[in-house]
């Protein structure tokens, strides 16, 4: 019988998959947050400006509308991609549409309760596959990714 719960690399035999992981994550969430912003900011006229009133609602709606969108697409954001990372499920696999939004509700619910977001962040600088507080309950990983051959 094998195993089956992880097909994602092993951070104790290949722990170069999650060398760095939370600083590119951080730098790839402030390249997303300035993508988000702009979008925001291109939106706001739509709206007759009457945006402004709830500006963070917006930027959290845009935001999780851009990281399901990119997420589903590529199993990274734009800035996950500019730093080489890729979310991956339990089962080594890409994360689908489904997936992607559920893993954006729960990123766009920790930035909307800081304290959710502390232990989130926490959690991603001391466990051993770098998982923030979303990805321990959908059993995803963000990892390096490969370089292509």
């Amino acid at each position: 019988m094998t195993d089956t719960i992880w097909h994602i690399p092993d951070p104790e035999t290949q722990p170069d998959f999650y060398a760095d992981v939370p600083l590119k994550r951080f730098l790839a969430w402030l390249v997303d947050s300035v993508l988000v912003l702009v979008l925001c900011v291109l939106v706001l006229p739509f709206t007759a400006f009457t945006g402004l009133f709830f500006l963070p609602f917006l930027f959290l709606a845009l935001g999780l509308v851009y990281r399901t969108a990119t997420i589903a697409h590529r199993s990274a954001t734009w800035g996950m991609r500019l730093f080489a990372l890729e979310f991956r499920t339990a089962m080594g696999q890409r994360l689908d549409t489904a997936m992607a939004f559920w893993h954006s509700m729960g990123f766009t619910f920790s930035c909307a309760v800081p304290l959710v977001q502390l232990t989130s962040i926490l959690l991603m600088l001391t466990g051993a596959r770098r998982q923030g507080l979303t990805d321990l309950a959908l059993g995803t990983v963000a990892i390096n990714r490969r370089a292509a051959n």
